[in-house]
């Protein structure tokens, strides 16, 4: 009977320890893809040299050309205007550079334009 008792609590211990060590890799994992997970699209970005020469580069061929209306505005913070398309960043430019993920863009007279979807401004000019 002792020793029944005493199997039986250990069996409880060891059951209550796997639980609590269960429910904290799961909160890790929950932590982890919230870490790895896109950040929202923002009025501002910030890329190196580097990557503004590897999106124009890997953008420039994917974009259609186009031309803008008269008066359009080319400069960060400016609203692209509705009559431009824009398309989202491909997955290959994404992975590349993951801070162009949440962003679209477009070709308008020679330059590149990373575009936040949500307001349509530009955050982003690139040229060659």
């Amino acid at each position: 009977m002792k020793r029944t008792t005493i199997a039986l609590a250990a069996a409880m211990l060891l059951s209550g320890v796997a639980a609590v060590s269960a429910g904290a890799m799961s909160q890790s994992s929950q932590q982890s893809s919230q870490s790895t997970m896109a950040r929202p699209a923002s009025d501002t970005l910030s890329l190196s040299s580097a990557q503004r020469k590897a999106a124009w580069n890997d953008l420039r061929s994917e974009a259609a050309k186009q031309t803008a209306p008269p008066g359009f505005k080319d400069s960060v913070g400016a609203l692209l205007p509705t009559t431009l398309k824009i398309e989202p960043i491909p997955d290959k430019v994404a992975s590349a550079i993951p801070a162009l993920r949440p962003y679209d863009f477009a070709m308008v007279h020679g330059k590149l334009f990373i575009v936040n979807p949500s307001d349509k401004k530009i955050v982003e000019v690139i040229t060659d």
